[in-house]
């Protein structure tokens, strides 16, 4: 089993910015950030696998930032450029090696989850 513990998040005003954190309780190759709002199906944010490759959902790209800190085992979303549609509640996931890219933003292909964390964006 791994635990995920993410912080980070809050309240902002569009066009702020806010860096959420994960910490899993032992290393996992293979992790991501997913996002729900209410009513909303649970949708794949950013993911990153143990070689440092990444993919980012296109309402996402040039905005938002992951990152894995090996040596701290820690995991970072870093967004810029807030919107009041980026508002969610924000997961941390993780899960053994990925072998397909298709795959790094569905929910099913994780196993582990996070608590999440609140980002709310006002206009």
């Amino acid at each position: 089993q791994v635990q995920l513990v993410e912080s980070g998040g809050g309240s902002v005003q569009a066009g702020g910015s806010l860096t959420l954190s994960c910490a899993p309780s032992r290393f996992v190759p293979h992790m991501a950030w997913f996002r729900q709002a209410p009513g909303m199906e649970r949708e794949g944010v950013a993911a990153i696998d143990n070689d440092g490759h990444t993919r980012y959902a296109d309402s996402v790209k040039g905005r938002f930032t992951i990152s894995k800190d090996n040596a701290k085992n820690t995991l970072s979303l870093h967004m810029i450029r807030l919107l009041p549609a980026d508002t969610a509640m924000y997961y941390c996931a993780a899960s053994p090696p990925v072998r397909f890219y298709s795959d790094y933003l569905l929910p099913r292909t994780y196993h582990y989850w996070g608590q999440g964390t609140q980002v709310t964006v006002s206009s």
